[in-house]
């Protein structure tokens, strides 16, 4: 929207450094990972009223995963586990909507129009990950005037990942976060080393605030 009206103003001194990500996209790319070991997916709320959650079906059909949209309440996550473990000790893996009150179907299709109109698709690195293809967003030839990459010419600033940091084994369902060298230690929620600890959402970041079973000793 903020693009969209600097446009409309024709006001020039603005740009935007776009790094939006997509969510269907990641979860293929962990699905197909030979090492995976993910069984289910707590789908983000916030995300879904916008988008809707009808790009899910074909991913659950794929790969016979539950996938349980929630919000960010304790009930909400909690009644997102609940109903996800549901799922997997029924063998029946589906789309479960559990935050009905704010997620729809179809999503936020005003939103959405807008979103086809001002971005394309393009192909994102993922810290943990790396590179997915047609997972990030990128703003359309109308608005490339108000790109910052192109503007101050910073497209191809790379950034190098921390060889001590396994948040994608994390990501991936194959090593718990105290697992970690570095995690409570060179890595903490002020100091993070990798998506898993920069986010609150971030497991490494929820095993950090939260993780009773962690020794204190392993937290500096």
């Amino acid at each position: 929207m903020a693009v969209h009206q600097a446009k409309l103003q024709d006001i020039a001194n603005f740009s935007m450094l776009v790094s939006h990500v997509l969510v269907p996209p990641a979860i293929e790319a962990i699905m197909n990972s030979p090492t995976c070991r993910v069984q289910a997916f707590l789908a983000a709320g916030h995300v879904c009223s916008v988008m809707g959650y009808w790009q899910y079906y074909p991913l659950v059909e794929r790969y016979k995963v539950p996938i349980v949209i929630t919000g960010f309440e304790p009930l909400d996550l909690l009644e997102g586990i609940r109903r996800t473990v549901h799922l997997l000790e029924a063998g029946t893996p589906q789309v479960d909507n559990a935050y009905e009150r704010a997620v729809c179907f179809e999503g936020n299709q005003a939103a959405q129009k807008l979103l086809s109109e001002v971005f394309d698709l393009t192909d994102r690195s993922w810290r943990g990950i790396g590179e997915i293809p047609r997972s990030g967003w990128k703003l359309s030839e109308p608005y490339r005037d108000f790109d910052a990459e192109a503007r101050f010419q910073v497209a191809n600033i790379r950034t190098k990942e921390s060889t001590l940091c396994r948040s994608g084994e994390v990501l991936q369902g194959n090593l718990k976060p105290n697992e970690c060298p570095g995690f409570g230690n060179q890595c903490t929620p002020r100091h993070p080393l990798g998506a898993t600890m920069v986010s609150t959402e971030g497991a490494c970041a929820a095993y950090f605030n939260y993780g009773r079973f962690v020794a204190v000793s392993s937290i500096r």
